[in-house]
């Protein structure tokens, strides 16, 4: 994160008392933002709940979509899922806009900020100057909340940050309008609508056995269960594939799993959350148990994810077991497999 004078702390930490907007620190960015978005507007829903509430959990392996030339590995919804599936599962409403010019953008943000909103934005991670250079990478899909301006930055709660940050107005411009995949188009979105209440015992049910259903029936050969395995398919071809090509597939796996968000392993704990979560509020042991399940499958994500680097890490080709790591993105699938089929009798 940049560094931040002594004095330009003290009038963030001013301008968030004087907002009455509360930071949090979060595991994903648009879970987050949502989270903090409904909390702030007066519904109480942790990021998992919201998480689950949208039936996010996914895996995709999209070859025909490059990400730094390598195929998208998606393990939860699209961006904008989150936003979409809550709009559809809990009855809230979203006023979601894109521009045509980064200047509409900006002083559309400008606007919506004079009149008291916190708004949510879409933006690209490599141009956000308060990331680490480390963590700077060609991702569009980044999520944020921008509560305030003063002067030329604004005041943004990036939810996979610890504090509150700030931003030059035309760094976050630049950010929000950059070209490419998933390309922002400077969206900006915050409710219009937000119920006073959630009427779990009717939904939960339902969003559950919804994205059970999603993981094992999807007539996609790329997406859920059926994805998983397409890539290890795709993991065994790397034989016939230049050694060092197959290392850099295999690193963009642990990167796509393990950087970009929370990846594999952690979307799977965040939906072992939610699940334990829904288990108290419906009074169900069941999915006390299934949250286990699903902790279970994440604990092997993080086993695969290790597999791979020592995988990669030796210079010659024969220490290069592609059989091994295939093997055990096929006991992932048939892990996840076993959760959904019990998830999709709740």
């Amino acid at each position: 994160m940049q560094k931040i004078s002594a004095q330009s702390q003290r009038s963030t930490r001013q301008a968030m008392t004087d907002s009455h907007f509360t930071h949090d620190h979060f595991a994903h960015c648009e879970s987050g933002v949502m989270s903090l978005m409904l909390r702030h507007h007066g519904l109480q829903l942790s990021e998992a709940m919201v998480f689950g509430l949208a039936g996010a959990l996914m895996f995709a392996y999209i070859p025909f979509i490059k990400l730094g030339g390598m195929p998208l590995i998606a393990y939860r919804s699209t961006p904008r899922g989150i936003i979409k599936g809550l709009q559809k599962n809990i009855g809230i409403k979203m006023k979601m806009q894109t521009f045509s010019k980064p200047e509409k953008g900006t002083a559309a943000l400008d606007k919506l900020l004079e009149q008291g909103k916190i708004v949510g934005a879409q933006s690209s991670v490599y141009w956000l100057p308060y990331f680490p250079p480390e963590m700077q990478f060609h991702f569009n899909g980044h999520n944020l909340i921008v509560y305030g301006k003063e002067q030329e930055e604004y005041l943004i709660s990036d939810p996979v940050f610890e504090t509150p940050v700030r931003c030059e107005v035309t760094a976050l411009e630049k950010a929000r309008f950059v070209k490419g995949v998933m390309a922002p188009k400077g969206l900006l979105y915050y409710p219009e609508f937000v119920p006073d209440a959630v009427d779990f015992e009717n939904i939960l049910p339902k969003v559950i056995r919804k994205n059970a259903k999603i993981m094992l029936k999807t007539p996609a050969p790329i997406a859920g269960v059926r994805g998983i395995r397409a890539l290890a398919r795709k993991i065994i071809k790397l034989e016939k594939k230049d050694p060092r090509y197959a290392r850099l597939f295999l690193g963009h796996i642990v990167r796509m799993q393990e950087e970009i968000g929370t990846g594999g392993a952690g979307f799977r704990f965040i939906y072992a959350s939610f699940l334990q979560e829904s288990g108290k509020l419906l009074g169900n042991p069941l999915l006390t148990e299934y949250s286990q399940m699903m902790t279970a499958v994440g604990d092997q994500w993080r086993d695969f994810a290790m597999l791979i680097a020592k995988s990669i890490r030796g210079k010659k080709k024969t220490e290069l077991d592609l059989q091994a790591v295939s093997n055990k993105l096929f006991s992932v699938a048939d892990a996840e497999k076993e959760v959904y089929k019990k998830l999709i009798r709740i």
